[in-house]
Order: structure tokens, then C-alpha cells, then sequence
């Protein structure tokens, strides 16, 4: 049976903020894949790349977010099918930053500015034959637990073994059930100082499948610390003073926590187990998976850059991070066994390191030279190294890559034959052209008429006034002597407030509120209208104005997003509670995937809710019945179905505390010119809606489809 190609792109909450140059990362990956060096981009994952039946860009020119979520209904196809968004950072040579720079698609080009794209590069069969890895496991790939160690494997390593004389006292994990290739793959690292006994665990790490932290605990040593070695486990004195955790507590829970089929990986891990003081009879160990001749072993640093394309170990940081080479171990065994050991092999990971190391040499000898040259190369302007292109690459293989747009677009100096006039024909020329490409970027533009700064203006105003439309309920009517804390305490639980205010106007005084999510007004709207609070019975609804007429249309429809698919959203949580602590309270619920504490993108405090994410639509409903009635450390909490995914949570928080209203006075003389402009621009939106739905059912399965916004807010 065929693999289906698939990205797994877990940014939730925070970290959807990317890059162009993490967008070139996965498009370079997913045009090239191993066999020109390309790695897995460094934030997201692309499985099965090889089966991957091509890549279609579409790059919507003059449309940014602002245009997304103003005309969000408008997108029906978009928002319904396109599962991964991500708020991209702008770019001043937008179409370069895509695939690099120097970028001229006529086919005598040479892959010159790609390095290590020659198939000099990728070894040959005949070499693959002498390779260590090839001579330890085969070219075949195979599962799992071909690659845990042997029991001879693990006495000539130094693992600890049971019955061994030297393990006395170690504590068996009693994971006895026989392994299969399903079994589940735990990372574990520790750090460790140096003790009058010894090396003595300071800090322990354990990761899941996912990469899903399951502990990250400082452990106190029983003797007296001779040397912290800071610099390495990143543990200080002032650390560990207030850690009450002891050796056995960390055992007991890891016992605890592993299931009985259960596999280690880890990289040297023989050092972590027997610094835990414990004995697991199942581990694959990442340092001799990559084997090496004569003995020698890769650090975990080099693989996870030359593998995975992942930094890790940075020396900006004070130590290592054990989650983080937890991580990065469980992901390299994953990679080895999900790929074979023949494309391992095809990785060349000798020659990558011997170039890293004369790479190295080369920046010492720099670093040497005498101290008048260094100060003239510091004044001098740095060179600009620009980003090799992979578009050339796949010329020099055969494949040419597709450039569709409108003729008065600015290409960049790309010579290209494919110029149309309007979206319609680029549409057409596209349904033709693209099954024939296996790389292909399609442009549609807005026009130059809908980039005027007052149009843009006045959207962002209208976008603005009706996010904070949606944000606001009054609530009421209030007796004259009403207790307003009780108010704000009641309507807290809701989410976090923004503002609060007291409207005197009215024969009773009622109370406005301007929430800082939108989960938070509608769930005020849902649970507080006609209840009792403060000792009234009060009606709480949104203010009545026409951005705000297709409100329930509007949240509907952001409930039903697919990117809100298994997200649910809590309130009422006390700002003392950790992320932590959050974890371990929810961590009963089934399938919980991740959880997202927003914070004040000023204070950077947490605010008093969060967003937790299932693997499964039915475990969120599920999720929602069992936290009705919940209370933590006595406070009741509240919860309904996402309407914000953290990038929108993001966007939302930027309009609300962006600097006033900008060009007043500009909006109101053209008001009547923009309303016109405006249902143009809707029905224009539509349109391209409809295209890239008409285009997006043309692409054969398998296909890598993203769409780009790349105008300015």
C-alpha cells in the first residue's frame, strides 16, 4: 500500500509565528528531500517526503492577515481545508526569501550555488556497501526492535544489567512485556554534577512519541556537590537550595509513568541509567545507532544538526538542556527507523563532519589573525551570503519548475515564459501546467488599485471596531448600591478582562466589559445571561451595532475552522497555577495532545486561562462534560469550543494595543469611496477563493499545498 505524505507542523498557541527563512527550510525539503542534502525543516516535520507528488505554492500579492480575518467568511475554502496557519514575519524581497537567492529559471543554469548538490555528493551503491551502518543493519528498513540492543550489546556498553554484581540496590523499571514494532519510544536524559560518591543525577528529562514533555525535574544528590559542572548541566547552587526531590521519588515516578512494552532511547544512555541507579531491559541507544568504524561515536549535537537540521546545545545557553537532547535523541530513532538505514547511510555523515570541522579550523585560524585586520574587517560591510537556490537544482535533475503570474508583477529579475493578464487565465494556465511540474509557484494579485494607504486603512479601522464589538458585552441592570468587585470577580471566571466600566447613563447602572479573547465574551454571553450576580438578575449581550449583526454567523464558523478542530478553551484558572501544575490537572483527560497558557505578550504573565488540544474531535466534546462542575485549588472553572487559534489570540492582542486610531480623518472624507471599494474587494475575495479551490481539487494526491498572504498589515 502507497504512504500518504503528511506534515506535521505541532506550533500551537505561541509559537505560530514563522520565519521565511523556516518557510525556505520546508520547501527546499519538501523539493529536494534527502538526495540533495536537504534536511527536515527545523520547526515542522514532512513524513514520507519521497512519495510527495509535487509542491504548489499559491502567493496571494497585496493580501495580508488583516484581509483573512475581515473577509474570513468570504474564505469558506480556504479556512475549511487548510489545516497548518502560521503568521509569517515580512519580507523586503518577498520572492527570493522563498527559494533562495540568484534564482534564474533557464534551463542551461547549473546547480552552482547549491552546496553539496553534485551527485558527487551522494554516495554510491558501491560505497554504500562499505558504510558501518550498511554492514551493521542492511539497506532494508526495518522496525523498531531491530534496533534495541542486545544483552551482549548492553554488558559490552556498560549498561546496567539485572543480577550484575555491580547493580546491587538498582531498581528495576519491570518493563517485562515482550516488544514489538508498536511498542512506545520514551527519550530520557539527565544531567549530572559531580558528588564525594560520584557522578549523581541533578536533572531528569522523559519525552513521549510526540515530544511531549512528561517530566523535567531537578533532583537533589545525597552527598555534598564537589563540582556543579555549570557549564555543561546548566545546575547551579541557588538551583537546587529550595529542591526537595531525592533519587528514589524520581525513580518511583518513572517506574510509574513507563508502560510495561516500553523503549528508552537516549544517546550514551548507559551513562543516565546508571547515574538514575536503574535497569530498563529494552533501549536504543543514538550514539551507537549512527554507527562509526573503529569505535568512534557522533555527538548528539552534530546528528541533530546533520539529521534533523535542529540547533540544539547552543553555547549562548548556560548548559544543556535535557528535554532538549531527549528530544532530539527520541527524533533521531524515529528518523532511522522510519527511513532505513540505506538513506542514513545516503546522509554521507563522515564527510558532513569533516566539513564542519574544517569549517571550524578555518574560523580559528580567522579568529587569529593580527588584531589591526580583525578591526578593519569589523568596519568594513559584511559580506551578504545569500541563501543557495534549489529551484536551479531541480532543472539540473529534469524537473522544471513553474512561475505563473501577471505580467506587471515584480519577478525579481526571474526570467520566466508564463505571464498571463488576469487571475482567470493564470487560473486556467495552471490546471493545465501544474500536474506537469513538480514545483510550481502561482501568483494571483488583488491589483494595485486596493493598496491605496487609505483603503488599508480603513479596513484595518472596520477589522479593529469589530473585533472589539465581538469583545464587549453589556451586562445588566445592577441595584444603585451593586458590589462592582463581585461583578468583576463573577465575570473574571470568564476570562481575562481588559477593561471595565460602569455606564451611568441608564435609569439602572450596568456594567461594560471589553474581554481580551473571544472565547471569554462568548462565554459570558452563554453562562451569564439571566443569571444571578451581585444580587440581580441581569441580561448580558454584545452591543448592538452592524459590524456585529452576523456575530453568530461569524462564531460559528470559528467553532467549525478545522484549525479549531479538538481545541477546547478554559477559564477561571487562578494565576497562580503553572503550566506545570496545569499539565498534571489535565493530564487525566483522554487524548490530550497540548496545552497553551497565553500570556501578556507585555508582562509576560500567564493569563487566567488556556487552550488545551486533542488528538481527536470526540475526546474535546468529551473533555467539555467532564470539566463542567471542575474546580482547581477553589476556583471553578469554565469552558466552551475555540474560536482562536493562538495565531488569530495573537493578531487580536496587536490590534487592541496598536497605538489609536490612525488616519481618522482620511476614513471619514472617503467613507462612501471605501464602502464601494469594499464590496468590491468582497466579491474579488470570493473569486479567489473559488480559484484556489478549483485548483486545489486538480492536484493529484499527495501534493504539498501552501498559500502565502504576503502583504503588510
Amino acid at each position: 500500500q502507497e504512504k500518504s505524505s503528511r506534515l506535521s507542523a505541532a506550533l500551537f498557541g505561541e509559537d505560530c509565528e514563522i520565519s521565511h527563512d523556516q518557510l525556505y527550510e520546508l520547501l527546499k525539503y519538501a523539493a529536494l528531500g534527502k538526495c540533495h542534502n536537504a534536511t527536515q525543516p527545523s520547526w515542522c516535520r514532512i513524513y514520507h517526503q519521497s512519495h510527495l507528488a509535487g509542491v504548489v505554492v499559491i502567493v496571494l500579492h497585496e493580501m495580508s492577515q488583516l484581509h483573512f480575518y475581515k473577509f474570513y467568511l468570504q474564505f469558506k475554502h480556504l479556512r475549511r481545508v487548510f489545516r497548518h496557519r502560521f503568521t509569517l514575519t515580512p519580507s523586503a524581497n518577498f520572492l527570493a526569501s522563498l527559494y533562495g537567492e540568484g534564482a534564474n529559471l533557464k534551463p542551461q543554469n547549473t546547480a552552482q550555488g547549491l552546496t553539496s548538490t553534485s551527485s558527487e555528493c551522494i554516495p554510491k551503491s558501491s560505497d554504500l556497501q562499505c558504510d558501518p551502518i550498511i554492514r551493521k543493519y542492511g539497506e532494508k528498513k526495518r522496525g523498531l526492535t531491530s534496533y534495541t540492543l542486545t544483552l551482549e550489546e548492553q554488558k559490552k556498553n556498560d549498561y546496567p544489567i539485572k543480577g550484575s554484581p555491580g547493580c546491587k540496590g538498582y531498581i528495576y523499571t519491570e518493563c517485562d512485556q515482550q516488544r514489538t514494532d508498536s511498542s512506545p519510544l520514551f527519550g530520557l536524559d539527565c544531567e549530572m554534577c559531580l558528588t564525594a560518591k560520584g557522578n549523581e543525577v541533578t536533572r531528569v528529562s522523559l519525552v513521549d512519541a510526540q515530544g511531549q514533555c512528561l517530566l523535567n525535574e531537578l533532583v537533589k544528590p545525597e552527598s555534598t556537590v564537589v563540582n556543579y559542572r555549570t557549564r555543561f548541566s546548566g545546575i547551579t547552587k541557588k538551583m537546587l537550595l529550595p529542591v526537595k526531590t531525592r533519587l528514589p521519588d524520581i525513580q518511583t515516578r518513572l517506574k510509574k509513568m513507563l508502560p510495561h512494552d516500553a523503549v528508552l532511547v537516549g544517546h550514551s544512555l548507559n551513562a543516565d541509567l546508571q547515574a538514575l541507579e536503574m535497569i530498563h531491559p529494552s533501549v536504543i541507544d543514538t550514539s551507537l545507532l549512527f554507527a562509526r568504524n573503529e569505535g568512534r561515536r557522533f555527538k548528539l549535537k552534530f546528528l541533530a544538526k546533520a539529521v534533523l537540521g535542529k540547533e540544539i546545545q547552543c553555547e549562548q545557553k548556560l548548559g544543556h538542556d535535557p528535554a532538549e537532547d531527549a528530544r532530539a535523541a527520541l527524533e533521531l530513532a524515529q528518523f532511522f527507523i522510519e527511513q532505513g538505514p540505506a538513506k542514513v547511510a545516503e546522509l554521507n555523515l563522515e564527510m558532513l563532519l569533516t566539513t564542519e570541522k574544517l569549517a571550524e579550523v578555518s574560523q580559528n585560524k580567522a579568529a587569529f589573525q593580527p588584531q589591526e585586520c580583525r578591526v578593519q574587517k569589523q568596519l568594513n560591510e559584511p559580506p551578504h551570503l545569500p541563501k543557495p537556490c534549489f529551484l536551479d537544482c531541480l532543472q539540473v535533475t529534469g524537473q522544471k519548475p513553474l512561475l505563473l503570474g501577471r505580467q506587471d508583477l515584480d519577478f525579481s529579475g526571474l526570467h520566466q515564459s508564463n505571464l498571463s493578464t488576469s487571475n482567470k487565465q493564470i487560473l486556467q494556465r495552471a490546471l493545465e501546467d501544474v500536474p506537469l511540474s513538480t514545483f510550481s509557484i502561482i501568483q494571483f494579485s488583488l491589483g494595485p488599485e486596493y493598496i491605496a494607504s487609505h483603503l488599508l486603512a480603513g479596513l484595518c479601522e472596520k477589522v479593529r471596531s469589530k473585533l472589539t464589538d465581538m469583545l464587549t458585552i453589556y451586562a445588566g441592570p445592577f441595584e444603585e448600591s451593586f458590589c462592582l468587585k463581585s461583578v468583576k470577580k463573577e465575570f473574571g471566571r470568564c476570562g481575562p478582562i481588559q477593561s471595565l466600566t460602569v455606564v451611568t447613563e441608564t435609569y439602572q447602572p450596568y456594567v461594560c466589559i471589553q474581554y481580551e479573547v473571544l472565547e471569554a465574551a462568548q462565554l459570558a454571553v452563554e453562562s451569564l445571561n439571566g443569571a444571578e450576580v451581585a444580587g440581580s438578575c441581569i441580561k448580558v449581550q454584545r452591543p448592538v451595532t452592524a459590524a456585529v449583526l452576523d456575530c453568530d454567523v461569524l462564531i460559528k464558523e470559528l467553532e467549525l475552522d478545522v484549525e479549531n478542530e479538538g481545541v477546547i478553551y478554559v477559564a477561571g484558572l487562578k494565576k497562580s497555577l503553572t503550566e506545570m501544575d496545569l499539565q498534571e490537572e489535565f493530564s487525566q483527560l483522554k487524548d490530550l495532545e497540548t496545552l497553551f497558557l497565553p500570556k501578556d505578550l507585555q508582562s509576560g504573565k500567564h493569563r487566567n486561562c488556556c487552550f488545551l488540544k486533542f488528538q481527536k474531535s470526540q475526546s474535546a466534546v468529551d473533555a467539555l462534560e467532564v470539566i463542567k462542575g471542575w474546580t482547581v485549588k477553589g476556583s471553578k472553572l469554565r469552558s466552551r469550543h475555540a474560536l482562536a487559534s493562538g495565531h488569530l489570540w495573537r493578531w487580536i492582542w496587536q490590534m487592541n494595543h496598536s497605538n489609536g486610531k490612525q488616519g481618522g480623518n482620511i476614513l471619514y472624507e472617503k467613507m462612501e469611496q471605501l464602502s464601494d471599494s469594499e464590496q468590491d474587494l468582497r466579491k474579488k475575495v470570493k473569486k479567489l477563493d473559488q480559484h484556489i479551490k478549483k485548483l486545489y481539487r486538480s492536484l493529484q494526491n499527495n501534493t504539498l499545498c501552501v498559500v502565502l498572504f504576503p502583504g503588510v498589515n
